[in-house]
């Protein structure tokens, strides 16, 4: 049975998640890129521009300074795909953009290639015999994996957003009610602050934050996003509560894999930083393999009676057996344990008969014996640890008398493992006399 625990909530610094909707010609993109500005601080920014070219309408004019204009980098983008974005948002990361301009976000709604067209294709498939209502299943799927990457983006985001009037009929009478936002009903929920275009002018009208809300800007730009940034830095900074973990007097291995994989699952492994003893340009997934592998526990080697090969030592690879992955060489020790390494390893313990359900506690003992280290759960691995256990398991796993020669090698690492803690115990009193 899981167990959740409750912690004291803190408010942490973020970055900017903004909508921008309004009709054609409000100042959309404009308003998108003076804001832009702002919040980039001199860094990158990026426009993935639906709009058949139209921010480009803002880009520097070649020998002209005297033209307003803004500089940034360009995607035009014709066929509106959640596959699409997805890939423009990690060609963003790689191009480590400060900024990232959706520019429009109603295309990957209703544009070409986007959702409710995805919806259409899905509900002409052969077999789909519900129609519409079935064919939104996997396409809700597409779309979840479309919000997380552009919400999981290390920099900032901006998206604009089409608006159209809105009708309802009142008997025989077509009446204005307002207007829609082209997107799906509670998109401006996936964001931190809506603004309302009209001719230029910007009213919040959605937001987290008090000292923004109502807030009404003739041409939104730099001072308005200086507000918004403000607003996003009063709270702690999550890469330096992780760094602090690291740098506390006595980390653990665990403890490191354990701020690996909560970095990874934000995507901050890549967060820039300053080393907190060189003081050098550093990212944070490197820190954290530096300070992990620093307080590594030294593998055990595996020997028994018979002069077996031994295992290699976590993270080094000595060939690829049995279809494991060949890579594992290049494991600095803190990548979490594969999928596919995860599905060898109940074929490969059944060889040396361990494979019932009721041997859980079984292998769980093998494991920690082989990579010299106790863990609750295979998830725990890392996957350097996960090719030296798969290479000792295949190596015994192919002789005559599997279970009884494993069993035999397991005997022998805890034996040794017994001498080795009664010699540091006979050291300790030594030393203490």
């Amino acid at each position: 049975m899981t167990t959740f625990t409750f912690a004291p909530a803190t408010r942490e610094t973020a970055r900017a998640r903004i909508a921008l909707q309004g009709p054609g010609g409000s100042g959309k993109t404009k308003t998108a890129l003076r804001m832009a500005e702002g919040l980039a601080k001199g860094g990158a920014i990026g426009v993935v521009d639906t709009e058949r070219g139209s921010a480009l309408k803002y880009a520097p004019v070649p020998g002209r300074p005297d033209i307003e204009a803004h500089e940034f980098a360009h995607l035009p983008m014709a066929f509106c795909s959640p596959e699409n974005l997805i890939a423009a948002v990690k060609a963003a990361e790689e191009a480590r953009l400060a900024v990232l301009i959706i520019d429009s976000w109603s295309h990957f709604w209703a544009g070409k290639g986007g959702l409710l067209a995805r919806v259409d294709e899905e509900s002409r498939k052969a077999g789909n015999y519900g129609g519409k209502f079935t064919a939104w299943g996997p396409v809700n799927e597409l779309e979840q994996e479309m919000l997380d990457a552009l919400l999981h983006f290390p920099g900032h985001v901006i998206v604009t957003m089409r608006t159209k009037n809105d009708y309802a009929m009142e008997g025989k009478t077509v009446t204005k009610v307002g207007v829609k936002t082209v997107q799906r009903e509670g998109a401006e929920y996936e964001v931190d602050v809506v603004i309302d275009m009209i001719q230029g002018t910007g009213t919040v009208t959605k937001t987290r934050y008090t000292a923004l809300d109502g807030a009404c800007v003739h041409h939104p730009g730099e001072d308005f996003a200086e507000a918004i940034l403000e607003q996003l830095g009063q709270g702690v900074d999550p890469v330096q509560v992780i760094v602090d973990e690291l740098v506390r007097e006595g980390l653990t291995y665990d403890r490191a894999l354990g701020l690996h994989g909560q970095a990874q699952a934000r995507n901050l492994l890549g967060a820039d930083l300053l080393h907190p003893k060189t003081g050098e340009p550093a990212k944070l997934g490197d820190l954290i393999r530096e300070y992990g592998q620093a307080v590594k526990p030294a593998a055990t080697p595996v020997t028994n009676a018979s002069s077996a090969p031994s295992a290699p030592p976590a993270g080094q690879n000595q060939g690829s057996s049995a279809g494991a992955p060949s890579d594992a060489g290049q494991d600095l020790g803190l990548t979490p344990v594969t999928a596919p390494q995860m599905r060898m390893m109940h074929a490969c313990f059944s060889k040396v008969g361990l494979g019932h359900r009721d041997s859980r506690e079984q292998r769980l003992r093998a494991t920690a014996l082989i990579i010299g280290r106790p863990i609750a759960s295979a998830n725990e691995l890392t996957k350097g640890e996960a090719q030296t256990l798969l290479d000792t398991l295949t190596n015994f796993g192919e002789r005559d008398n599997a279970p009884d020669e494993f069993a035999a090698m397991l005997q022998g690492l805890e034996d040794e493992a017994a001498r080795a803690a009664g010699d540091a115990l006979y050291v300790a009193a030594a030393q203490s006399a």
